[in-house]
């Protein structure tokens, strides 16, 4: 699923909402991941996963054409560790673990 998809499901199932509102709401939640991950912090979804930021160490790789040694730079990497909620879930094949409750607005 695409970023465009997320939006256009969570417009349909959400007719309330504006389909520019629905994308502004997307863009933010992803932005502030972001830029918590930047920071060095975790984030933790309860029932989704947690999104960390690993260190990778300094070392030498190889050049895959002439074999030639390279240094390569430590860096951060972005990791995602589900959650049990999600990893259950996928495993039954989608299905939710508890009925999902219509909201209603009035």
């Amino acid at each position: 699923m695409t970023k465009s998809e997320l939006i256009a499901e969570l417009a349909a199932a959400n007719p309330h909402l504006l389909g520019r509102d629905v994308e502004i709401i997307v863009g933010t939640i992803f932005d502030e991941i972001t830029a918590a991950l930047a920071r060095g912090e975790r984030v933790e979804l309860r029932g989704f996963g947690a999104f960390t930021v690993k260190k990778r160490d300094a070392r030498t790789g190889r050049n895959p054409r002439t074999g030639e040694a390279v240094p390569v730079d430590e860096k951060a990497v972005p990791f995602f560790k589900a959650g049990k909620e999600l990893r259950e879930r996928v495993n039954r094949g989608g299905k939710p673990a508890r009925p999902v409750r219509e909201r209603v607005v009035a």
